[in-house]
């Protein structure tokens, strides 16, 4: 019997989400597992439901699905009446034809939606004959970022209906020793605090939620259709070596994470860089004030600021860098207090203004940092995006890091994200929610405490290797390099890392190997940095040298299996339902319906507060995607 094929699209990717569609009267749910498997802060999540059709008539059966943003969709299959159907990661140009060939010969096609903060949604569904059963297993991979002097894995709980067997098992392991694990989110309440059962044995940790169907509907944040909240596996690992934890397999791969804590802190200077354009007026501007209030706040006496509004020109508080004396701290609130929306937005000429100050105010012994906070698209002076990130690379010349925060859906964050990246930085979202601005302190948090600066990885009797050279570490964070031992020889490799502390160069060359761990775990490791790292670089490039790095992680995505936004799942399931297209929604738009071959409109939804625009779709089968994350 011919097979349709169906495509499923995935877009926009330390934290793992998972939820259902509404309730069905006429399917049943009655099985729903989250198996979390983390060793050397690598977490493989498996996620399992079984669902039964338990009416005289075949129906459409949903699979529904939410995954960090930055993890890599491994594996996807279903189980139908005792047949297997099996998702296959090809290069998308290669998918893309084979879904116009399913299209054009009326068979089935795809896809899905929907953006949240730290989440991509995943959808499908199938039609199962009366009284018959479909699973769903979906698999996963994220290495897990250290943020705060934590890792994070977040689990949220929102089947649509109370499931008889529902399960969510979390095992950890880590040979350096795990410090403490903690169980936190909003299901982590009393209502459900003999639902949860934590158990930490040195190297490893479990976490078991096993809520009945009673509890279920009477949480905090239940009711009659399930559960609706999150669990949140927190966990840090012992350091005790300078140069961090070295593991290996034994096939010559290796994996280092580098997060020494006994260090001083190194004094900052940073300036701040607040556009106050016409499109932050309201809430934005009001929670911008609150926010910088308090990272002034937090400022020490040894650090140096600088503060810099703009719209079409540029205002300063001081035209140079000032110590961050009480005085001081008093003038810039009062400066902070008096911000106000107006004009159109000059980026170039405000970040131009603000690395100037940098450059000018030389300090030995202190890390620089440029703070850029915007919520639209460059309106006056240099509006040419590629003239604009030159000429950002050519003031900073590589000697500090830029922070790009992009405030609201209406900014241009590919933009910002590859100015960041260019200039050794990272660019951050801030969802224009209530809490913009406890997201814009966290950030700073995030690197409020440098302690090393000119970070350099080195190797010797190593190739092959991820990204070795770093601006800043930052306290509570981590350095994470993989690559490989040349010829597999631990004799002549020789890990090193050179950094300059608050007053000399330090070196780290402590060795710490550890016994061999799984071959596929670290290779897969390195696979998945590597893949990342490739895809930010290729942001940076053009031409020839930006084809080669498409190549080469294309290469890779195909031979780990990693769904990224070179590659696609092809996954084949019986025929018979209509043709289904739906591209991606604009992060934070209202999206209009539009009408399916069979006569129904799709479900759609605004993003609303929170950005995630919500689709529901019928079809057979699917192409499973990724974009560039954002």
């Amino acid at each position: 019997m011919e097979r349709a094929v169906v495509y499923v699209t995935l877009f926009g990717l330390l934290l793992a989400l998972v939820t259902t569609l509404p309730i069905k009267e006429d399917w049943d749910i009655y099985s729903f597992h989250i198996n979390s498997t983390v060793t050397s802060r690598y977490a493989t999540t498996v996620i399992t439901s079984r669902v039964a059709n338990r009416m005289d008539e075949s129906k459409e059966i949903e699979f529904h699905v939410r995954i960090p943003k930055n993890a890599f969709i491994s594996k996807f299959r279903m189980f139908i009446d005792g047949q297997l159907y099996d998702g296959a990661v090809k290069a998308k140009e290669q998918a893309q034809q084979e879904y116009t060939d399913a299209v054009s010969r009326g068979q089935s096609a795809g896809i899905v939606s929907s953006v949240g903060r730290t989440l991509e949604e995943f959808k499908t569904s199938v039609t199962v004959a009366p009284h018959k059963k479909v699973t769903f297993e979906l698999t996963y991979e994220e290495l897990l970022k250290r943020r705060i002097g934590k890792y994070e894995l977040q689990i949220h709980a929102r089947p649509m209906q109370p499931v008889k067997d529902f399960k969510v098992d979390v095992y950890i392991h880590e040979k350096a020793g795990i410090s403490f694990i903690n169980v936190q989110g909003g299901l982590s309440t009393k209502n459900l605090a003999n639902a949860i059962t934590k158990t930490h044995a040195d190297k490893q940790a479990w976490v078991y939620f096993y809520p009945t169907e009673d509890q279920q509907k009477t949480c905090d944040s239940c009711g009659e259709q399930g559960m609706n909240g999150d669990l949140v596996v927190v966990y840090d690992v012992n350091r005790k070596a300078s140069i961090g934890d070295i593991k290996k397999s034994s096939d010559g791969y290796f994996v280092h994470h580098f997060a020494p804590s006994n260090l001083t802190r190194i004094s900052k200077k940073v300036v701040f860089i607040i556009d106050q354009s016409g499109s932050m007026s309201g809430r934005k501007i009001q929670q911008t004030r609150i926010a910088l209030l308090h990272i002034l706040s937090d400022l020490a006496e040894d650090d140096y600021f600088g503060l810099i509004t703009f719209d079409s020109e540029i205002f300063h508080w001081k035209r140079e860098l000032v110590q961050a004396s009480k005085e001081n701290l008093d003038g810039a609130k009062e400066f902070v207090q008096r911000i106000n929306d107006r004009g159109a937005t000059d980026i170039n000429l405000a970040v131009l203004e603000g690395a100037r100050m940098l450059n000018a105010h030389r300090r030995e012994g202190s890390a620089s940092i440029l703070i850029l906070l915007t919520d639209g698209d460059p309106t006056s002076g240099v509006t040419n995006l590629g003239r604009i990130k030159s000429n950002v690379k050519e003031a900073i010349a590589g000697k500090f890091p830029l922070y790009c925060l992009g405030f609201g859906y209406d900014v241009n964050f590919e933009f910002l994200k590859t100015m960041s990246l260019q200039n050794d930085g990272v660019a951050r979202r801030i969802y224009d929610d209530s809490d913009a601005d406890l997201q814009l302190r966290g950030f700073y948090v995030e690197v409020a405490t440098p302690l090393l600066t000119d970070v350099t990885m080195i190797y010797l009797g190593g190739t092959n290797l991820t990204q070795t050279n770093f601006s800043q570490y930052y306290d509570g964070s981590e350095i994470v390099v993989a690559g490989q031992i040349t010829d597999n020889n631990v004799e002549t490799f020789i890990p090193q890392v050179v950094a300059l502390s608050r007053n000399s160069k330090v070196t780290f060359s402590e060795t710490n190997i550890t016994e061999t761990v799984s071959d596929d775990l670290i290779q897969r490791v390195w696979a998945y940095l590597t893949v990342k790292q490739l895809l930010e670089k290729e942001l940076q490039l053009s031409g020839p040298e930006k084809d080669k790095v498409k190549e080469e992680a294309l290469e890779l995505s195909l031979k780990y299996s990693f769904v990224t936004p070179l590659t696609s799942m092809v996954v084949t399931k019986p025929p018979g339902e209509s043709t289904d297209v739906l591209h991606k929604p604009q992060e934070g738009g209202t999206h209009t319906n539009p009408q399916r071959g069979s006569g129904l409109g799709l479900a759609g939804g605004s993003a609303g507060g929170s950005g995630e625009g919500t689709y529901s779709f019928l079809t057979t089968s699917a192409i499973i995607q990724r974009k560039q994350l954002t």
